[in-house]
C-alpha cells in the first residue's frame, strides 16, 4: 500500500538519525532553547557566543547542514531525490520536533513513491492533512478510491500503472487537482470519455493521457471541451493520433489549450487550422500503412529463367507468393 511506502521511505530518509533529529550532537542547543540557564545563551543568543558555550561534542546547525548537502558525506541524499526530501532532511535538523512522530503529516506537502510495486492507495493517506502533490509513477496500481486521496491534492501523477477504470478516482475527486497524469496506463475510450469533464476536474489545466487506447477523436474532444481551464493535453501513443486532421482538429476545438502533446500552439497554427472543427467528416476512424520491402531472400529470380523456344509444348512452371502482415 501506499502508506506501507510512504513509511518505509520515511525510515530510508533517517530524519531520527545522525545528523538530523535531537542527539547527543545538538540536544543542548534545544535544551538552551527550552531550559535555559545563567551563563548558557539560546537559539536567540549572539551566535559568537552561543559557539563559545557550546559543549563538547555538540555540533553547530551550519556543520549539520554540511553533512547533508556535501556529495562527499555519506549523509548525503542521492542526486535524484526530490526537493521534498531534502527539506524534510533540513528541517529534521534545524528543528526536529516538527517533523517528529505524526507532527510530520502537518508539513508534508510532497510525497513521491515511485517503482516501489504499490498496488493500493489506501485511506492512510488521509493522514497527510497538507498534501498538495502525490506522485505514484512506476507501480502496479489497477484502480483507485478518490476517498483515500486528501482533498488538498493540486497534482495527482500516476504515469506508468495499470489504471484501466476511472469511476472509482471520479467518485469524490480531489476539487482542486491542477494536473493528473494518467499516461502509460490501459485506458480505453469511450468508456472512460466521460470521466474526464468538468464536472469531476473544474480545475484541471494539465491532462496526460499519453500512451493509452484512446480511439474515439470525436468523443473524446465533446468531452474534454468541458474542461475551460485545461492548458495542456498530452495525447501521444494513443490510436487516435494516427487520423490525418487529428492535431488541426484538437487545436481548432479547444481555443484555450496553449500546449498539445509538448508542443507550444501558436497563432499561426490557430490560424491555420481555423474552422476545421467544424468539418468532423474529415475524420476518419481508419488509417493507411504503406509497407516497403527492403530485400527478400530464398526465392527465386523469375528474370533467370531460361525463355522457352517458339513453339515448344515444353510445360510452363509458375510462381505465386503471399506476404502476410499481422497487426
Amino acid at each position: 500500500s501506499v502508506s506501507a511506502a510512504f513509511w518505509e521511505h520515511l525510515r530510508h530518509l533517517a530524519l531520527q538519525d545522525f545528523p538530523c533529529g535531537l542527539g547527543s550532537w545538538n540536544k543542548s542547543r534545544f535544551d538552551a532553547c527550552t531550559r535555559p540557564r545563567e551563563g548558557q545563551p539560546g537559539l536567540g543568543a549572539d551566535p559568537a557566543g552561543q559557539e563559545e558555550a557550546m559543549p563538547l561534542g555538540d555540533e553547530s546547525p551550519e556543520a549539520l547542514m554540511e553533512l547533508l548537502s556535501d556529495w562527499h558525506s555519506p549523509w548525503a541524499l542521492p542526486p535524484d531525490c526530490s526537493p521534498q526530501d531534502q527539506h524534510l532532511r533540513e528541517m529534521a535538523v534545524l528543528a526536529p520536533e516538527l517533523v517528529h512522530g505524526s507532527r510530520i503529516f502537518q508539513v508534508l506537502r510532497s510525497l513521491r513513491i515511485v517503482g516501489k510495486g504499490v498496488e493500493e492507495v489506501d485511506d492512510g493517506l488521509l493522514q497527510l492533512q497538507q498534501l498538495e502533490e502525490l506522485i505514484l509513477s512506476a507501480n502496479q496500481i489497477s484502480s483507485i478510491t478518490s476517498a483515500n486521496l486528501p482533498r488538498t491534492l493540486k497534482v495527482l501523477e500516476l504515469c506508468c500503472n495499470a489504471v484501466a477504470d476511472l469511476q472509482g478516482l471520479c467518485t469524490q475527486p480531489p476539487p482542486e487537482l491542477q494536473h493528473l497524469g494518467l499516461g502509460y496506463n490501459r485506458l480505453c475510450g469511450p468508456l472512460q470519455d466521460k470521466y474526464l469533464t468538468a464536472d469531476f476536474w473544474p480545475n484541471l489545466v494539465s491532462l496526460d493521457l499519453s500512451f493509452n487506447n484512446f480511439t474515439d477523436l470525436l468523443g473524446l474532444v465533446s468531452q474534454l471541451s468541458s474542461l475551460q481551464k485545461l492548458r495542456i493535453l498530452v495525447l501521444q501513443g494513443n490510436p487516435l493520433v494516427l487520423i490525418p486532421t487529428y492535431r488541426g482538429f484538437l487545436v481548432d476545438s479547444l481555443p484555450k489549450l496553449s500546449i498539445l502533446d509538448d508542443i507550444h500552439i501558436g497563432p499561426d497554427e490557430r490560424h491555420q487550422f481555423h474552422g476545421l472543427a467544424r468539418q468532423p467528416e474529415l475524420i476518419r476512424s481508419e488509417a493507411r500503412v504503406v509497407v516497403s520491402i527492403g530485400e527478400i531472400k530464398g526465392v527465386p529470380d523469375p528474370s533467370a529463367r531460361q525463355p522457352l523456344e517458339v513453339g515448344s509444348e515444353a510445360p510452363v512452371i509458375t510462381y505465386s507468393y503471399c506476404v502476410m502482415y499481422k497487426f
